[in-house]
């Protein structure tokens, strides 16, 4: 996110605006931002006196902005941080008093809104006018597929050296829940000697994620249609699952297989082309290219139908009186010999 790195580093040379008003899905970056103004702007002395934070279901704007025209005790600025700013209530009069002071802040005053969860609404002219004064900042969050990338691209920032597939595994395992990710990854770091490769192995010991059985070697597995593989991994899996959800299993194979149908429709096109098609690296076209000789187009489709036959299965256990671990091992079965099976019309 190159907006926040420009932030951060703003923030680092003093250089602040007078008004933040962070909004948006993401509340890692949100948090990122908020934290370096709360703890990296003013010095130990001048907070005492220069910083007030309050929160959204504590206050209104009318207090707020009260507070934001007031003058430093000590030093030039002083700093307010209005933490969960989604619980306030913008009324009518809200919205014009906030519209009021954006126009004209005041300048020893660096005023800052965490609106997490949810975007301020385009078509308020609030919005609009913190737009114009560049002081709004969306913090959007990470699609699915571009997940792997950006664990990848902390581990660089971390100066972590990670084996193939670690940052697949990881967005597989931890979801999209970029503030655990970044716990872990910190946590790693500190585990790391200088120069050691992150692998599975470290992977298992300190997260807990099997670097053999997990959903991401099942989905290796079942791309090259190794049945022995598959059902060892299908075995361990329905043995633990609370580690291994039923509902992510099925998530992470619609992804493989959905990207398997776009390599069938795609072949003859450059890895490139077809990667930035799938959302993925051209690293993994290569096994794309080997399931997709092994599914063809429609057999992937056949898979895509099992797929959500399963999920409807998974949502309602009792009625089909199925563990999932039984459920797991049929489907499996079904995906390695999904060239045998009749699909119902």
């Amino acid at each position: 996110m190159k907006e926040l790195d420009l932030i951060l580093k703003n923030i680092k040379n003093k250089e602040v605006l007078p008004i933040y008003f962070f909004h948006g899905e993401e509340p890692y970056f949100i948090d990122l931002a908020v934290k370096a103004l709360e703890h990296d702007f003013l010095t130990e002395d001048e907070k005492a006196f220069n910083q007030t934070v309050v929160y959204g279901k504590d206050t209104t704007y009318q207090e707020i902005l009260s507070l934001a025209r007031q003058f430093p005790m000590m030093g030039d600025k002083q700093v307010l941080i209005v933490k969960e700013a989604q619980d306030l209530k913008l009324t009518e009069s809200e919205s014009k008093a906030l519209e009021t002071y954006v126009e004209n802040p005041v300048p020893s005053t660096v005023l800052v809104f965490a609106h997490k969860h949810k975007k301020l609404d385009s078509r308020k002219k609030v919005t609009k006018s913190l737009d114009k004064l560049n002081a709004l900042f969306l913090s959007e969050s990470i699609r699915e597929n571009n997940l792997p990338k950006w664990i990848a691209d902390e581990c660089i920032s971390l100066n972590i050296k990670t084996a193939p597939n670690i940052s697949h595994l990881l967005a597989e395992y931890l979801g999209n829940d970029l503030s655990r990710i970044a716990n872990e990854l910190n946590k790693l770091k500190i585990i790391l000697k200088p120069g050691e490769l992150l692998d599975g192995t470290i992977i298992e010991n300190h997260i807990g994620i099997s670097k053999e059985y997990n959903v991401f070697e099942l989905q290796k597995a079942l791309g090259t249609k190794n049945a022995d593989a598959a059902f060892k991994i299908a075995h361990f899996m329905g043995k633990n699952p609370k580690n291994n959800p039923f509902v992510m299993m099925l998530s992470s194979l619609y992804n493989y297989f959905s990207n398997v149908i776009i390599y069938n429709t795609m072949i003859g096109q450059s890895p490139q082309v077809i990667a930035s098609q799938m959302g993925v690296n051209p690293y993994f076209i290569k096994d794309y290219a080997e399931s997709a000789r092994l599914y063809p187009l429609k057999h992937a489709t056949r898979v895509i139908s099992i797929l959500r036959e399963f999920d409807m299965k998974g949502k309602g256990l009792g009625a089909v009186n199925m563990s999932e671990a039984e459920l797991i091992k049929e489907l499996v079965y079904k995906i390695i010999n999904v060239d045998k099976i009749k699909m119902k019309v």
